[in-house]
């Protein structure tokens, strides 16, 4: 099991950054793919066709989200924590996942960078 960290640089406010993690026609105008979201702790979520399901744990508006990620019949909760943070160009989001398995490891960081965080900062600066 592996964790990762790294910080995403978003020309936009954590307000915006905020809604295009948590509400669902909003990821699906980044994603360009249908969205199962909520902001409701306890609630399941799906995104990109399936390739991301998990549990939404905790938000705190315009701030923090925390995710459980599920990875078939993982002992450990993976665990995604994003925080968001003004920044002279908009937002930093400051992303923990914790607990990858390590076959997925290096799909996952790609995904992170390019599917994920890559699809959003492009949206805004566009």
């Amino acid at each position: 099991m592996k964790d990762y960290k790294k910080y995403y640089i978003i020309p936009a406010s954590p307000e915006e950054v905020y809604v295009a993690l948590t509400n669902a026609n909003t990821i699906q105008l980044w994603s360009g793919e249908q969205a199962d979201m909520s902001t409701e702790p306890g609630s399941e979520f799906e995104l990109f066709e399936g390739s991301i399901v998990g549990k939404n744990l905790e938000f705190e508006e315009n701030k923090k989200i925390v995710q459980q990620w599920y990875f078939g019949d993982q002992e450990e909760p993976s665990i995604v924590t994003i925080k968001l943070h003004p920044h002279k160009y908009g937002t930093s989001a400051e992303l923990r996942h914790t607990n990858i398995p390590d076959e997925a490891y290096d799909d996952l960081v790609e995904g992170w960078d390019e599917a994920y965080f890559g699809s959003i900062i492009e949206f805004y600066e566009d």
